[in-house]
């Protein structure tokens, strides 16, 4: 036998019987240019431990972000977060700042700190982080390539 996992409420209390957690997910393109390089390295341990992606010149990715807010199912709406909003905000915070820059020399926090995929996941988790309601969690996904992936929770 199934079991049916539909919310109730109860009629007495207007209340969901039990607490479910659902998980809506919204992804984002934008395409940038990076060099990995540490500024307290010789030139000779940049080229051995980052190799082509120490290009003097940079090179670039089409880079995929994907937040996963993961939250309650608001009664009244029915949403656990209004889609519209984490469209605006992944627009705003990722979109709009990272897409067609040189991340190492257009995007302020990656003047000082190594642009690379799990340097990036935080940050972008942070500036979203900023703009989601507390009682939701937040998890990033940075896609650099088809197969090279980060994730990350905040903790």
């Amino acid at each position: 036998m199934v079991q049916d996992c539909t919310p109730r409420i109860r009629s007495s209390e207007n209340s969901i019987e039990s607490v479910m957690k659902v998980r809506v997910s919204r992804k984002a393109h934008f395409n940038a240019a990076h060099r990995l390089n540490n500024l307290d390295w010789s030139v000779e341990q940049n080229q051995r431990v980052f190799g082509k992606c120490n290009n003097p010149n940079g090179h670039g990715h089409n880079y995929e972000v994907i937040a996963h807010v993961i939250g309650e199912i608001d009664q009244e709406s029915g949403y656990v977060m209004d889609m519209k909003d984490l469209k605006q905000f992944m627009r705003e915070e990722i979109e709009d700042r990272y897409d067609h820059k040189n991340l190492n020399l257009d995007v302020p926090e990656f003047m000082d700190l190594n642009p690379t995929a799990e340097n990036m996941v935080v940050v972008i988790w942070n500036r979203l982080r900023k703009r989601i309601d507390n009682k939701h969690q937040l998890v990033v996904t940075l896609y650099e390539t088809e197969r090279n992936y980060v994730e990350y929770s905040g903790n």
